[in-house]
């Protein structure tokens, strides 16, 4: 079974990312999820539910500190991960291989074993260092994809501009869905 590594940091948006676990939900998808500190502060305010009923989301959760879980290691085969959203902290560890936390471990070996690797950045406006660094991580095949919702699907409320960023992200994956308006549609 294929499995998807979720990797949440403290930024701000983690509404994708509780979207994309409910999404994955129910898929012939194995989810392991990795929150760090910060990112749980943020899930509790703006999301305002406990940590224990968003890790349910997920098949399997890791602490961000737990070097021995099975996804620290690239003989653990996951086929993807993805760091939704991502601190500009996260992604400039990511994109200088400093492997300090289990985000950072999980990314670098998406990097060496050449898997998928998805960053959505949560920073605006981006910085020359932090588009430096994402041109980094897009030379190494890393997609970028910035939380930027499309607006010719008519979307009318916040869930569908979140649906949308979603949906483009499962395409990243490669797991079919519907849950946007696509062009032409």
């Amino acid at each position: 079974m294929e499995e998807i590594v979720v990797c949440i940091t403290g930024a701000s948006g983690v509404i994708y990312a509780k979207r994309l676990l409910e999404e994955l939900n129910g898929k012939s998808i194995k989810t392991t999820l990795i929150i760090s500190n910060s990112a749980k502060k943020i899930i509790k305010h703006e999301l305002r539910i406990e940590l224990d009923e968003f890790k349910k989301l997920s098949d399997n959760y890791y602490e961000n500190d737990n070097f021995f879980s099975p996804v620290a290691s690239g003989s653990h085969k996951f086929s993807s991960v993805i760091v939704v959203p991502c601190s500009m902290k996260t992604l400039s560890s990511i994109a200088n291989g400093y492997g300090d936390n289990l985000i950072g471990r999980v990314s670098d070996i998406a990097l060496k074993e050449r898997r998928k690797l998805l960053i959505v950045p949560r920073e605006m406006p981006f910085s020359t260092i932090h588009l430096e660094n994402m041109v980094k991580l897009s030379k190494l095949g890393v997609s970028v994809i910035p939380p930027a919702p499309g607006f010719y699907n008519d979307p009318k409320t916040v869930e569908d501009m979140v649906n949308f960023v979603v949906g483009r992200i499962l395409d990243n994956l490669g797991v079919e869905n519907n849950i946007f308006k696509r062009w032409g549609e």
